[in-house]
């Protein structure tokens, strides 16, 4: 136990000294190829740190035919979703607190509301039509069509997004790469410097899964709930890093598109693959985490539309993701 303990922090730290790297370099690339924060933030940044938690469904399908097996997969691809809409929202809120208390930044958020609504937009459409699929368990080529289908609203999401003309976000602090190692700055180097990043990430965020997984099975945590509750803290700590480097600087747009494009990844691709190669039967608790996800996103839409989102309201996320999570728990104790 205490072997895996200490992996397990070792593998955090892995994973918040790639996350800098990775951020650092995103922000480098989208300023070298003059792309808007929305982009940055939205696409690059969110596709590359979802890329975690979108390997653990796959892997968990792809490893065996029985129905455990299906149950990981279908529980991560769940509680990704909850994670991002409630614990990371929440992680970000109370970041800007602590960051406005001690004077590193003023507590007003500095949003494009286009980008995040269009993102939370496209995460509701597709995630509802996600959870509606459970209704077709026995129509297999029904849900063939809908993962299609999600695949191609995701397509039409990133047609939108680039065609957006946002406003470039300000040239980044000197990159990483170039102070530590003495490297000449170029486009090569920026590109190398995210990948490592993102390699890093990968590795660490792996390690740590597999740590969780060890300790869980310790203290005899089912695989379902495990993947739908521990698995997604691990696997959402590159949002939660990368969204708490970038509110310290004050760019909120990166900070929070980073978590709204990695929900409409996550509510295309993975699901898709859910819905497409395994029977999609969702049950009480995935429903229930699905349905506050969506809750919690329509509830930003809102606000953000109105230019009232607050840090505060960020923060009350904390409060649905440990409601739930008791009521899972509870259930499995009292099962």
């Amino acid at each position: 136990m205490l072997q895996d303990v200490a992996i397990l922090f070792g593998a955090l730290l892995v994973i918040l000294a790639a996350a800098e790297l990775f951020t650092n370099g995103i922000e480098w690339l989208g300023h070298k190829l003059n792309l808007s924060e929305g982009v940055v933030g939205s696409v690059l940044a969110a596709v590359g740190t979802a890329l975690p938690e979108t390997l653990i469904p796959i892997v968990a399908v792809m490893s065996g035919t029985g129905g455990e097996f299906h149950d990981i997969g279908i529980g991560a691809i769940a509680g990704a979703p909850f994670m991002l809409t409630t614990l990371t929202m929440s992680v970000c809120g109370i970041a800007i607190m602590i960051f406005t208390m001690s004077k590193r930044r003023d507590g007003d958020l500095k949003l494009n509301k286009v980008v995040l609504a269009r993102d939370l937009t496209f995460f509701i459409l597709a995630y509802t039509i996600a959870l509606l699929a459970t209704l077709l368990t026995d129509m297999l080529i029904a849900r063939q069509i809908i993962a299609v289908g999600l695949l191609f609203i995701y397509v039409y999401y990133l047609k939108l997004t680039f065609a957006h003309e946002g406003e470039a976000g300000e040239a980044p602090e000197h990159l990483h790469f170039e102070r530590l190692l003495k490297l000449k700055q170029n486009l090569f180097i920026i590109v190398v410097q995210a990948l490592a990043g993102l390699a890093g990430i990968v590795w660490g965020a792996s390690v740590f899964v597999d740590r969780v997984d060890s300790i869980a099975e310790m203290v005899d945590v089912p695989g379902v709930i495990l993947a739908m509750i521990i698995a997604p803290v691990a696997t959402e700590l590159p949002e939660k890093c990368n969204s708490v480097l970038w509110v310290r600087n004050g760019k909120d747009t990166l900070a929070l598109g980073n978590i709204t494009g990695a929900l409409v990844f996550q509510s295309c691709f993975p699901v898709a693959f859910g819905v497409a190669f395994t029977k999609w039967h969702l049950g009480p608790g995935t429903i229930v985490s699905g349905i506050a996800a969506l809750a919690c996103a329509a509830i930003y839409l809102i606000l953000i539309k109105k230019d009232a989102l607050k840090y505060q309201h960020m923060v009350l996320g904390a409060i649905v993701y440990s409601s739930i999570v008791g009521w899972l728990l509870y259930t499995h104790l009292t099962d």
